[in-house]
C-alpha cells in the first residue's frame, strides 16, 4: 500500500466512511481522481482525490463551492475535508449529467439549457469574490496563443514568432470588447459538468461541478462555454435563444453583449484548440483530438463577427484546417513530449 493510500484510508476512517464500498467514476482532464462511496446503510458520497504532487489543490474548490452554495446554487456540499493531503468527501448529486439526459430525452434540451442560463443570470447578480484572480485581456490573450504553441507545434509548423504577432493583434480586441471582470466565471461550464436535479427549484435545479478554476471575468464567458460545447453539438436555435434569454433577463445591451460573446468565443476556442493538442502530445490522451473539428467550426463562426475583423485573416492564415491528415499527425505525437 502506497503512502497516499495509507493517508486516504486514515481520512476515510476519521470521516466515518471506512466501511463504505468504493467504485471509481469518470473524471476529467485533470489529475484528480473520483470514487463513489456507499455505506451499508446506502448513504452515498463522492471522494475527490487531488494529489498536490501532481499540481492539484482542493482549496480553490472549497472556496468557490462555499460561495456558490451561499447564493443558493447547487454546488456539492462538503461532507469532510483534508485540504493538506488533497482529500474531499462531497455530496453525491447523482449521475444525471446534461450530456446523458439530453440524448435520452431530446425534448428536454431547450428546457435544460434554459435552466443552465438561469444559473448564470442568478450568479451574475452578485459580484465576484474579491480573492478571485481576474481573467484579464492579457491572460486571455496568452491562453488563446496556446493554439500556436501546441496545435501549430503539433502540425510541425513554426509557431513562436507568429504567436507573438497574433497576441499583439488580439489583445486590443479583448481590451475593447471583453475587458470586464466583474462576475465569477466557472470556465468549464458545459453539459458534462452540469447535473439535472429536478426535485429542486429555480436555479438550484442545476448541479455544478468542476469549478475550482473559477476566476473573475466577463459575464458572456460561461454562456459561450455552455453553448459552444467542444464535446457536443448544441443546436443553433438553442444557442440563439439562450443568448436572447440571457440578454432579456439581465438588461444587457444586445449589440455589445454579442460582440463580447463572439470575441470570447474565439478566445476560448483557440485556447481549447491548444489545450486539446497538448493533452494528446503531453498527457497521452488522444481522444481529445477528436473534438478539434468542432472547436474549429466554432472559431470560424465567431470570426464572422465584425469585432474580429482585425485578427480574422491572421488566424485563418496561421491555423491549418484540422483535416484527417492533421488529426492523424497530432495522434502520432501522442505522449511523445514528456513534460511541459
Amino acid at each position: 500500500m502506497s503512502e497516499r493510500d495509507v493517508r486516504l484510508t486514515q481520512f476515510l476512517e476519521a470521516s466515518g466512511w471506512a466501511d463504505a464500498a468504493r467504485a471509481p467514476i469518470a473524471g476529467d482532464a485533470s489529475n484528480r481522481r473520483y470514487e463513489r462511496l456507499r455505506k451499508p446503510d446506502n448513504s452515498v458520497a463522492i471522494l475527490m482525490d487531488s494529489p498536490a504532487d501532481k499540481g492539484e489543490d482542493v482549496r480553490p474548490f472549497l472556496r468557490v463551492a462555499q460561495h456558490l452554495s451561499q447564493l443558493g446554487l447547487s454546488a456539492p456540499q462538503i461532507l469532510s475535508q483534508d485540504a493538506e493531503n488533497g482529500f474531499l468527501l462531497l455530496e453525491d448529486l447523482g449521475d444525471d449529467l446534461f450530456a446523458r439526459v439530453i440524448p435520452k430525452h431530446p425534448e428536454q434540451e431547450h428546457m435544460l439549457y434554459t435552466a443552465a442560463t438561469d444559473v448564470l443570470t442568478e450568479l451574475h447578480q452578485h459580484p465576484a469574490p474579491s480573492d478571485l484572480v481576474a481573467y484579464s485581456p492579457k491572460i486571455m490573450t496568452e491562453m488563446a496563443a496556446l493554439s500556436y504553441r501546441w496545435y501549430r507545434r503539433g502540425c510541425d509548423l513554426a509557431y513562436e514568432e507568429l504567436a507573438e504577432t497574433f497576441e499583439a493583434a488580439f489583445l486590443p480586441i479583448l481590451q475593447e470588447y471583453a475587458s470586464d471582470a466583474d462576475v465569477l466565471i466557472q470556465r468549464d461550464y458545459h453539459a458534462e459538468n452540469l447535473l439535472w436535479l429536478p426535485s429542486r427549484t429555480g436555479a438550484a435545479r442545476v448541479g455544478l461541478l468542476d469549478f475550482q478554476d473559477a476566476m473573475a471575468g466577463h459575464r458572456a464567458y460561461d454562456l459561450v462555454s455552455v453553448l459552444q460545447d467542444a464535446r457536443r453539438d448544441v443546436p443553433q436555435n438553442v444557442e440563439n435563444d439562450m443568448i436572447d434569454y440571457y440578454v432579456s433577463r439581465t438588461g444587457q445591451d444586445r449589440a455589445q453583449f454579442l460582440a463580447a460573446y463572439h470575441v470570447l468565443g474565439v478566445q476560448r476556442n483557440l485556447r481549447i484548440l491548444g489545450v486539446f493538442a497538448r493533452l494528446c502530445m503531453v498527457s497521452g490522451k488522444p481522444h481529445y483530438v477528436d473534438f478539434i473539428p468542432r472547436v474549429w467550426e466554432f472559431i470560424l463562426r465567431n470570426l464572422s463577427h465584425p469585432a474580429l475583423a482585425p485578427v480574422s485573416d491572421i488566424i485563418l492564415k496561421d491555423m491549418p484546417t484540422p483535416t484527417d491528415a492533421i488529426l492523424a499527425r497530432l495522434k502520432e505525437k501522442c505522449a511523445t513530449i514528456p513534460q511541459l
